[in-house]
């Protein structure tokens, strides 16, 4: 009996002790466009864009519009599917075909009339060298710092690990545009980036800023370069920071390669 008794106290000291170690937190991770292979389609679902879905998937706006049909501003349905594509924005023209023009009727011959008098020679004018164009502003520069903490993680371009950089900083301090443009997301239905702004700068150039803790504008709302559009938060995510992704025909690209060096 009291062997008995013996291994049952045992049995329950090793039972309290793995429910014990069982208690410990769970690491957190973030998740930025995780590398799973796109389906044929996307349906959508309220509160979607196409912007969105073109960023989840590593797709160019234009080229995805085009393989869907779907023309500027690229509005789309909630129950709408999307196939996951992509097509040369620009389309080509079949060639035209043009037939030679049928032979002139022979004309009478009609007599020459004598050359005219040649005019008098004008003075020469003087010429003027035309300017050359103003040289158009470079997209690759006058980026600013949307944060202005330091990086606690870099760009990682192999595989799907980490497409921007993540700039510390404190709850509520403010997010900034790093350059005019219009605001194509503002919400928080991509998994990883907790609430999240997309900014369109051009037919190329898009940016994201990830993890805020309250967005500052909407949707269709066009904003210029250091303006406040965010405030700093911890939204999808275990600290305060900044998740800050530029992308360049839908290809993520290294931000510090943009930005000015501090």
């Amino acid at each position: 009996m009291e062997i008995r008794l013996r291994v049952l106290i045992t049995a329950l000291l090793i039972s309290l002790t793995a429910c014990a170690g069982n208690h410990q937190r769970a690491p957190v991770y973030d998740r930025y466009n995780p590398a799973e292979k796109p389906p044929p389609y996307y349906i959508v679902s309220r509160g979607d864009t196409l912007f969105a879905i073109a960023w989840r998937y590593g797709f160019d706006v234009q080229r995805l519009a085009a393989a869907n049909d779907i023309g500027k501003p690229y509005t789309i349905y909630p129950g709408q599917a999307i196939q996951l594509t992509e097509r040369s924005a620009v389309a080509k023209k079949p060639p035209v075909t043009v037939s030679a023009p049928p032979p002139a009727p022979a004309k009478p011959a009609v007599a020459v009339p004598p050359p005219p008098a040649k005019p008098k020679a004008k003075p020469r004018e003087k010429t003027v060298t035309a300017k050359p164009a103003v040289k158009q502003h470079d997209a690759e520069s006058g980026w600013l710092w949307p944060a202005p903490g330091g990086v606690v993680r870099r760009f990682i371009a192999s595989g799907q690990a980490h497409k921007g950089i993540d700039i510390k900083g404190k709850m509520g301090e403010p997010v900034r545009a790093s350059r005019s443009g219009v605001v194509v997301y503002a919400g928080s239905g991509l998994v990883g980036y907790g609430n999240l702004l997309i900014l369109k700068h051009s037919d190329r150039y898009l940016s994201a800023y990830g993890h805020n803790r309250k967005l500052l504008v909407r949707e269709g709302e066009s904003v210029i370069s250091g303006q406040k559009i965010a405030e700093l938060g911890d939204s999808g995510t275990d600290s305060a920071k900044l998740h800050f992704e530029v992308r360049i025909d839908g290809k993520p690209v290294d931000p510090l390669g943009l930005l000015p060096k501090r």
